[in-house]
């Protein structure tokens, strides 16, 4: 199991970054990214924070964690201002908060976000156009399925879409709190129920996660 896009007391989580490591481990995960809310406001304090898990438990044999952000809110055209700040404060890992069908993200998000090889993962981008997805195909950014209540409302269409253009998906907790640990039963069950079979099922749960986490570690040793 890989889990790329989750959030501790840095944001809106209810765990502490240890904690939440710890319980990635007792679930079986292979790797986990920390990827609290950032906007401009908070983006040094999130990232000097969760930095110093390297002091205790990050690049363990037990579990890869991956120290990221969320980028939530931040007007359309400063995204690619954000991108750049949290790559130069040292994130492994960029997500952007997309334009799910629950929160009034601003229009045009999805559309900057995809267009930045720059960024990793879109979140829960909602009702995504095909333009945007081919966009994230070129440039090399993978598309959300979701398990946040909520936000899982456009699952279906993600992945039909996704599937149809041959574009990149992870499924993602977006984990807040204990309980919403993904197990494997649980997670084929929520692809199943976007529409996906097991084959495409088996990429979005294993091939495109370690595909994205290598990239990622490959990142961090040039650096």
């Amino acid at each position: 199991m890989f889990d790329l896009h989750t959030h501790s007391i840095f944001s809106d989580g209810e765990l502490i970054p240890s904690e939440l490591v710890r319980r990635a481990v007792f679930n079986g995960y292979e790797a986990v990214a920390i990827t609290d809310h950032v906007d401009f406001t908070n983006m040094e304090y999130v990232l000097h924070g969760l930095k110093k898990l390297e002091l205790q438990n990050n690049r363990r044999g037990d579990i890869e964690v991956i120290i990221g952000v969320e980028i939530t809110h931040v007007p359309a055209v400063k995204i690619e201002k954000a991108v750049k700040r949290a790559r130069d404060l040292g994130a492994e890992l960029v997500v952007v908060h997309g334009e799910t069908m629950v929160e009034p993200v601003e229009s045009g998000t999805n559309r900057v976000a995809v267009s930045n090889p720059s960024v990793d993962i879109l979140a829960h981008p909602g009702l995504i156009s095909e333009t945007d997805v081919e966009l994230a195909k070129e440039n090399d950014v993978y598309l959300e399925i979701t398990a946040r209540q909520g936000h899982c409302l456009a699952n279906g269409h993600v992945a039909r879409v996704c599937s149809d253009l041959n574009a990149k998906m992870l499924l993602n907790s977006d984990l807040h709190a204990p309980e919403d640990f993904l197990n494997e039963e649980l997670a084929q069950k929520i692809l199943a129920g976007a529409g996906l079979n097991p084959e495409s099922a088996a990429r979005v749960l294993r091939v495109y996660p370690r595909e994205l986490m290598n990239r990622v570690l490959e990142d961090y040793k040039r650096a």
